[in-house]
């Protein structure tokens, strides 16, 4: 059984140009084998690109990209009586940017032919927009959550 009770969370340092924290997390999720030099320098290119494209400033389209790929409900499996079914539930805060940042990273990574400073900030400036992979499977959680509205009286 797993123990309740409260855990410290760990503190990240904010990052040292906006002196933010969540783009500090962004930065870390992109990061890939320790490599932290070369996700900033890939996440700071695409902020810059973004403004160039688009005449935005770039920290303005990081907020709202996270905004709109940020899921309201997401479904949990559970047991009830030898069946297994899928409650709908809300998203706690530090999950929806999880979830918004890995879905617009992987969304991201998937797409071929372009450095990943300009993929990264194509797909910030498609989910800024409300269009793009990581928008799409926002909808999808979100319709599979509303499918499975019944069992909302599950939770516990």
């Amino acid at each position: 059984m797993r123990k309740r009770g409260s855990y410290k969370k760990n503190e990240l340092p904010s990052d040292h140009i906006y002196k933010r924290v969540d783009i500090s997390r962004f930065i870390s999720y992109l990061m890939r084998d320790g490599e932290k030099s070369v996700a900033e320098k890939v996440f700071y290119e695409a902020l810059e690109e973004a403004k160039k494209t688009t005449k935005i400033e770039g920290l303005e389209i990081f907020e709202k990209a996270m905004t709109n790929a940020s899921p309201l409900l997401e479904v949990v499996s559970k047991r009830v009586g030898g069946a297994n079914y899928q409650v709908p539930r809300e998203v706690r805060p530090a999950r929806k940017f999880f979830l918004a940042a890995h879905w617009i990273i992987d969304a991201a990574r998937k797409r071929k032919g372009m450095p990943m400073a300009k993929k990264l900030s194509e797909e910030l400036i498609a989910a800024s927009k409300n269009e793009g992979s990581a928008i799409k499977k926002k909808q999808d959680m979100h319709r599979m959550a509303e499918a499975n509205r019944a069992f909302a009286s599950f939770v516990r």
